[in-house]
């Protein structure tokens, strides 16, 4: 049985391809979360204030991988002190955020944040809210650097050689 999360992380093309390489991850799609538009496009969330996140559907199997494994791998490539602002990338579009659709999920959500908050002095702006709505990005969006390898991405590719080598355990 497959569970989901939304995952926000700046630019969403390099979050998918990260995530996308975790062993458990069934699949990945990138999209736009929890505004205030319906079927907002790509030029409309970047320049009218449509209030969505650059998201990450990611579906997993959780007895590959927890959520509280695919969190922390999370969270090793965002800057989770940041508001509004991953990379060279700025504007609320770009902010970090965990969007759920399982209830069940939140205390293991906020115990992750909660043990994040131990490495950071500056508080953790991850925001953390109930899935209020989706669009998937438009097709050019998906898949990205696969298509265009050296598309622009704030993540590191030394982050996608370790998401592919990690072994999760699927422990809760």
């Amino acid at each position: 049985m497959s569970s989901e999360i939304y995952l926000a992380g700046g630019c969403f093309w390099g979050v998918e391809k990260y995530l996308s390489l975790i062993q458990g991850v069934e699949s990945t799609q990138v999209g736009y979360a929890n505004g205030n538009t319906l079927c907002p496009t790509y030029e409309q969330v970047c320049t009218e204030n449509t209030g969505h996140a650059e998201v990450v559907k990611v579906v997993y199997n959780p007895n590959i991988i927890s959520l509280t494994e695919l969190l922390n791998l999370y969270f090793e490539v965002i800057d989770p002190t940041s508001v509004n602002k991953q990379g060279g990338d700025i504007g609320m579009q770009y902010r970090t955020g965990i969007y759920y659709i399982n209830v069940m999920d939140l205390p293991l959500i906020n115990q992750a944040i909660h043990k994040l908050q131990k490495k950071y002095e500056k508080p953790i702006v991850i925001e953390v809210d109930l899935l209020r709505n989706y669009f998937p990005a438009e097709e050019y969006h998906q898949n990205y650097l696969d298509k265009n390898p050296h598309g622009y991405c704030h993540i590191s590719p030394d982050f996608f050689k370790k998401a592919a080598k990690a072994h999760p355990t699927g422990e809760r």
